[in-house]
C-alpha cells in the first residue's frame, strides 16, 4: 500500500497546505488554554506530534486503496462498543472509556468508521438513496453505533452522529419528505426514550431542563451554565490576558467548572482572550471548514465526497453546540470543541480524519492512462 516513504511532487502540489496550519493554529492555541485552566497544554502538544506523524502514514496511502477495509474496520469498532459497555471505565456518569496502555473512547473512532462505512455503501448503492431496500440497510448502519453509544450512556456522541447522518442524507439528494419523516421519527423517539426512564438519565433530563431556565437552578444544574456565561462575559472585547490588571483573576472558569479543558474550553478561551480571540478562533474553524467542503465538491469518487462531507457536519455541529452552551444558547451536552478540547484519542482520530481528507484533496484527479 505503501509505495514510498516520500510524497512524489505532483502528488504534494495538491496537498492543501491551508488546512494543515489551521489545525495546527488551531491545536496550539487550544494547548495554552488548556494550560491555563488544567496544566496539561504539554500533553497536548504531545498528541499533535503523534497525531501528525501518523497523519503523514494515512497521506503515504491512496485512500482507494484503503476502502476494502472499511467494513472491517467499522464492524471492529461496533465490537470494541460493545466491549466497552461490559469492560469500559465510567467517567461522568458514561462507560465509554477503555484502557490499552492509555484511555480511549471508543465512540470517537466508531464515528469516523460510521462515515466510512455509509461512503463505501452508497458508492455500493450508485447512490440510489431513495429506494426503500437501501434506506433501510443504511438505516441499520446508523442505528447499530447510535444504539450502543446511547446505551453508555453518551447523548452528546449520538447527537453528533445524528447530525453527521442528516449531513450525509443530505449531500446524497435523500428525498427531502422522506429526510422530513426521518426527522419526524427522530423526535417522537427522543420523546418517547425521554418519558421511557431509560437510556437518559436524570442528571441529563437536569442539564436540558436547566438550560431553559439557568437562574432557577443556579445551585443545581444550573450552576456550571452559570458560571461558564460569567467566565465568558468577564473576557470582555479583548480578554484578561491582554489586560494586565484581570491577569490574576483570569481563571475564573477554571476555578468554578469542572473539567474545563473538556466541554467547557471555549468558555475558557473567551476569558482569556475575549470576543476578539473567539472571533479569531471560529474564523479558523471557520476557514477549515470551508476547505473541507471544497475538497468535498472536487472529490473523484462518492466516498471521498460523502467522507469529506461527514467531516464538515462534524465539525459545524460540534463547534455550534460547544460554543453555544457556553453562553447559554445550547443546554449541555458534554460535546467537546474538536481540536481545541482536552483529549488524546478524540485529537487522534481528528486529525488523522482531516489528513484522510487531505488525501482525498491530493488524489481528486483521476488517472488516465
Amino acid at each position: 500500500m505503501i509505495k514510498s516513504l516520500f510524497l512524489d511532487r505532483k502528488t504534494l502540489k495538491e496537498l492543501d497546505f491551508g488546512i494543515i496550519i489551521t489545525v495546527i493554529l488551531i491545536v496550539l492555541f487550544g494547548a495554552y488554554n488548556i494550560a491555563t485552566c488544567s496544566g496539561k497544554g504539554s500533553q497536548q502538544v504531545k498528541w499533535l506530534i503523534l497525531s501528525l506523524a501518523i497523519s503523514y502514514i494515512v497521506l503515504l496511502i491512496d485512500y482507494v486503496d484503503l476502502k476494502i477495509y472499511v467494513k472491517i474496520f467499522y464492524w471492529l469498532c461496533m465490537i470494541l462498543l460493545l466491549y466497552t459497555l461490559y469492560f469500559g471505565r465510567t467517567i461522568n456518569g458514561a462507560t465509554g472509556w477503555v484502557y490499552v496502555g492509555f484511555y480511549i473512547q471508543p465512540a470517537e473512532i466508531a464515528k469516523i468508521a460510521l462515515i466510512m462505512m455509509l461512503g463505501v455503501k452508497l458508492e455500493d448503492m450508485e447512490f440510489k438513496v431513495n429506494n426503500i431496500r437501501n434506506l433501510i440497510i443504511l438505516g441499520i448502519y446508523c442505528a447499530i453505533p447510535m444504539v450502543l453509544i446511547i446505551k453508555q450512556p453518551d447523548m452528546g456522541m449520538t447527537m453528533v452522529l445524528f447530525f453527521i447522518v442528516l449531513g450525509i442524507a443530505f449531500a446524497a439528494n435523500l428525498n427531502l419528505k422522506v429526510l422530513g419523516a426521518g426527522i419526524l421519527i427522530v423526535i417522537i423517539s427522543v420523546v418517547g426514550i425521554w418519558n421511557s426512564g431509560h437510556f437518559i438519565k436524570d442528571y441529563q433530563k437536569g442539564r436540558i431542563i436547566a438550560f431553559l431556565d439557568p437562574e432557577s437552578y443556579a445551585l443545581g444544574d444550573g450552576y456550571q451554565l452559570l458560571q461558564a456565561m460569567t467566565g465568558v462575559g468577564s473576557g470582555g472585547f479583548f480578554g484578561k490576558k491582554f489586560t494586565v490588571e484581570n491577569q490574576a483573576n483570569a481563571n475564573y472558569v477554571a476555578s468554578n467548572v469542572p473539567e474545563p479543558q473538556t466541554d467547557f474550553i471555549f468558555a475558557v478561551t473567551t476569558e482569556n482572550f475575549g470576543t476578539l480571540g473567539a472571533i479569531v478562533l471560529l474564523s479558523l474553524y471557520g476557514f477549515l471548514i470551508y476547505r473541507i467542503i471544497a475538497i468535498a465538491k472536487k472529490a473523484k469518487d462518492g466516498f471521498g465526497m460523502i467522507f469529506s462531507v461527514g467531516m464538515a457536519t462534524y465539525f459545524t455541529f460540534a463547534i455550534l453546540q460547544n460554543a453555544g452552551m457556553a453562553i447559554g444558547i445550547m443546554p449541555i451536552t458534554g460535546i467537546t470543541l474538536p481540536l481545541t478540547s482536552y483529549g488524546g484519542s478524540s485529537l487522534l482520530t481528528t486529525v488523522v480524519s482531516i489528513a484522510l481528507v487531505l488525501n482525498i484533496g491530493m488524489r481528486r484527479k483521476k488517472i488516465v492512462f
